[in-house]
């Protein structure tokens, strides 16, 4: 496989001054909730700086002892845009010449990127969670708070969850690009490679690998839902009150939000989704903003006291303890699983 074929190179050299836009948007975000910020804060992070609620995030964690987040504490940011850079180059090199050995470089290059990336950022949370003063105002035995990689996480009463932004995607969505690209080079190619045997498991095997490891780092999941801007797939109501929510996640990543638990069930029985093709269904946990449960595990309470959006009037829990909590503020109420609550609907 010498020489790339012209689709292969057209794509490869669009896709690859595409990544040039990572510059001008953030690559990866943090979010938080708590009852005191229903609302929530956001961390973003770019090629060469933070933005968001940063100031607020350090007034908070100030008191638990976690260290003063700026800019400075990330040295990558200073060669972080040479890095990407880099492999625009390499890309755009690999396009020009038409060499399949450099697409296969820069296809590697990217995954090398990726999990550098993961790795990096878990050593900044760790030590970001465990190395905290020990003059703070605010200490708990024994607990630490470092952030997510990927996901959701409670930290004492907030919710955490991080995740790519829009930088990341489109480096994960030109490294996949080039897998499929070279994939097809040697597929196509193979009967007249002149590689040796060995040379080309290896290769194959990297590739395998590198795919493997990007796609089990980015397994998709629930999304944070953006009250006041994302609209229920049923009733088509925008999703407002943050005690209340529920989404579909099927096997492809895709997701659907609710604003009630009656509206994702007609959804379900509607025939509109295939049931073998949901991954997961989450609701928001009642009592932590911004945090969901997954209805097989979760607790639910049903009062008309609780006057949910479309009047399901059911509440969902993470922790039996906080339902017994609600219950015997609204003066009791029915106690369901996911199963009772189906039925209900039906």
């Amino acid at each position: 496989m010498n020489k790339l074929s012209k689709i292969t190179r057209i794509l490869l050299g669009v896709t690859s001054l595409s990544l040039i836009a990572t510059y001008f948007v953030p690559l990866w975000q943090i979010l938080l909730w708590a009852p005191q910020y229903p609302e929530g804060l956001t961390m973003k992070i770019w090629v060469n700086k933070l933005s968001g609620e940063v100031d607020i995030i350090n007034g908070l964690n100030h008191y638990i002892g976690m260290k003063h987040i700026s800019v400075e504490m990330f040295p990558e940011v200073q060669f972080l845009g040479l890095l990407i850079g880099f492999l625009i180059a390499v890309g755009v090199l690999a396009a020009v010449l038409g060499n399949a050995r450099i697409l296969f470089f820069f296809t590697l290059l990217s995954y090398v990127y990726g999990v550098a990336a993961m790795w990096d950022f878990w050593r900044w949370g760790y030590d970001y969670g465990h190395n905290l003063d020990p003059n703070a105002a605010i200490k708990v035995p024994d607990m630490s708070y470092q952030p997510p990689l990927i996901g959701y996480k409670n930290l004492l009463n907030f919710t955490s969850y991080s995740g790519p932004d829009t930088g990341a995607w489109m480096i994960i969505g030109v490294c996949l690009l080039a897998t499929g690209l070279w994939w097809w080079e040697f597929l196509k190619h193979k009967k007249s490679m002149k590689t040796k045997p060995w040379t080309t498991l290896a290769m194959g095997i990297g590739i395998v690998l590198g795919t493997t490891l990007l796609v089990s780092s980015c397994t998709s999941g629930p999304e944070p839902i953006r009250y006041g801007q994302d609209n229920c797939m049923h009733c088509k109501m925008t999703l407002t009150d943050k005690r209340f929510g529920s989404e579909i996640v099927t096997g492809k990543g895709k997701v659907f939000k609710f604003d009630d638990l009656n509206c994702l069930v007609a959804y379900l029985d509607g025939g509109e989704l295939a049931e073998a093709d949901v991954a997961q269904i989450v609701a928001v946990d009642f009592t932590k903003t911004g945090a969901f449960v997954d209805v097989q595990k979760a607790f639910f309470l049903q009062n008309e006291a609780l006057k949910s959006p479309m009047r399901a009037d059911i509440a969902s829990f993470s922790d039996p303890a906080d339902l017994a909590k609600v219950k015997a503020e609204v003066g009791g109420g029915q106690e369901m699983n996911w199963e009772a609550v189906r039925k209900s609907f039906q």
